[in-house]
């Protein structure tokens, strides 16, 4: 298993337990971060989807995907951070720390991918070109 599959193994891995949590203890996390349980519920799916296009790269590597995975991790943390400065739906202190938190972990991992992909192209692109005539 390659740097980016492993990569992307973490990212499905985070995504996907994530998901089920936020499914299963909805109604913990709603009165956590100070809110209704539907909301959890629906990120929650959202993330197993997201989980199974994760899965579904590991072994495939398209760039574009791939590039597409790490666009997305970015719009969570950048999304994060502006629950974090406007806090729209009167979450509590609690939940604010675990959304900076989730935050946190999600930019490393996409860092992380980021890097993963740019050494892979670094890779092929560095391979001797054998091309007969």
């Amino acid at each position: 298993m390659n740097q980016l599959q492993k990569s992307l193994s973490i990212n499905a891995l985070f995504s996907g337990i994530s998901g089920l949590l936020l499914i299963v203890f909805q109604s913990f996390f709603a009165e956590v971060f100070g809110l209704k349980p539907l909301p959890f519920w629906i990120i929650g799916l959202a993330l197993i989807f997201f989980t199974c296009t994760i899965v579904y790269e590991i072994k495939r590597q398209r760039t574009l995907a791939v590039s597409w995975v790490i666009v997305q991790d970015f719009f969570w943390v950048f999304g994060s951070l502006i629950i974090l400065m406007v806090q729209p739906f009167g979450i509590s202190r609690t939940g604010h720390y675990i959304i900076a938190g989730v935050a946190l972990i999600v930019l490393l991992m996409a860092i992380n991918q980021y890097n993963a992909l740019r050494r892979k192209h670094h890779i092929h692109n560095d391979a001797p070109n054998y091309k007969t005539r």
